[in-house]
């Protein structure tokens, strides 16, 4: 006969506490009204005895599932799961799972998890997905559990959000590329439906205005999606400019992939005929040859407090929404050389009269 199942009371009969202080004890929300020789008491017993909470049980009595659904747009790109771990691990510290689910950034597979996220009852959303006008979270907002954003905001900020300031670090990429005397600097831009794409786009026109440095309409391509092939097509749009760039900034780090191929392509190297800068720091970007010069986000910290702020929401549905921006940073390495103007020479693409905004006089 299998053996009989290890109750909380056994666990509290080997503490020799009351059931309820085993259960506070256990419990991450209210082990600090524990003290502390008695958790570890409690803790000791649950380990030798092999205790596992009765989650339905729990369910039953507190009418949450202790389960938050986690939806993100594409699993294949490497931003994504250093995030999610970061949910997972705030999560779990809690006493809650994480239910993952794809979208594919397919919108009806979206709105089918979605719908499956809430059938299971979750007891709340951390998004990953949102557009800037979203018309799905507009539709289920009013009903649905409490939602979080992560990595993006929508327009009118809605929502609890976490995500960086994508402004902050544009402006971090151009004033690099502006010390190393780049003048002529192309941006792969993200789609312009996601707050992402938006921002560091307006974050590069503010930051190209603000150094002195023109923007030439045919050095800005946008990008329908995150993804190396969009990138690559980009890159060939704003390299097919005269005279050619000597930079580019892409948007994230699977623009930047598809640059690096796309510069190959037109016979150039990085970083000697073209300087490349990506944006998220994705893992193995550091690999790459040469490595890739990216604005660092801070990944897990995001996932962290994306899963704090869920866990607010669910405590205290009417606490007043949060908009946290974390702060980037800028991670220099091989991909950037110094621009066209080396050892009193220019180069090929770039001589021509300077404009005013060129000057390097007035750098």
């Amino acid at each position: 006969m299998p053996a009989a199942k290890v109750t909380l009371r056994d666990v509290a009969v080997l503490a020799g506490v009351h059931s309820g202080t085993a259960s506070r004890a256990l419990n991450e929300s209210t082990r600090s009204l524990v003290n502390a020789d008695t958790v570890r008491r409690v803790t000791e017993a649950a380990n030798s005895l092999g205790y596992r909470p009765n989650h339905l049980a729990r369910s039953f009595k507190t009418q949450r599932t202790f389960s938050i659904g986690v939806i993100i747009p594409d699993l294949n790109n490497p931003l994504f799961p250093p995030i999610v771990r970061g949910i997972e691990d705030r999560l779990a510290s809690a006493g809650y799972v994480a239910l993952l689910g794809n979208t594919e950034n397919d919108a009806g597979r979206e709105r089918r998890i979605f719908a499956e996220m809430e059938a299971r009852h979750v007891d709340g959303l951390v998004l990953a997905t949102a557009r800037r006008e979203d018309p799905m979270l507009l539709g289920v907002a009013r009903n649905a559990p409490p939602i979080v954003l992560v990595n993006r905001i929508v327009e009118d900020h809605a929502f609890s959000s976490v995500s960086v300031d994508d402004g902050a670090g544009i402006r971090l990429v151009v004033e690099h590329l502006r010390a190393l005397g780049h003048r002529r600097i192309a941006h792969v831009a993200g789609p312009q439906e996601l707050s992402t794409g938006f921002g560091r786009y307006r974050g590069f026109q503010a930051s190209m205005r603000s150094a002195g440095l023109e923007i030439d309409p045919k050095l800005v391509s946008f990008s329908s999606s995150f993804s190396i092939a969009e990138g690559a097509r980009c890159a060939a749009e704003v390299l097919a400019a005269r005279p050619r760039p000597s930079a580019i900034v892409a948007a994230n780090d699977m623009l930047a992939l598809g640059c690096y191929a796309e510069i190959e392509e037109c016979g150039l190297r990085c970083p000697d005929g073209v300087s490349l800068v990506g944006f998220n720091d994705m893992p193995f970007v550091d690999r790459l040859t040469p490595p890739l010069t990216t604005v660092r986000i801070p990944h897990a910290e995001i996932g962290a407090q994306a899963a704090e702020l869920i866990l607010e929401r669910i405590d205290q549905p009417d606490s007043p929404l949060k908009s946290l921006l974390l702060a980037p940073e800028l991670v220099v390495r091989g991909s950037t050389v110094q621009g066209p103007k080396l050892n009193g020479k220019m180069s090929a693409s770039s001589r021509r009269s300077p404009s005013r905004s060129e000057d390097p006089s007035r750098s």
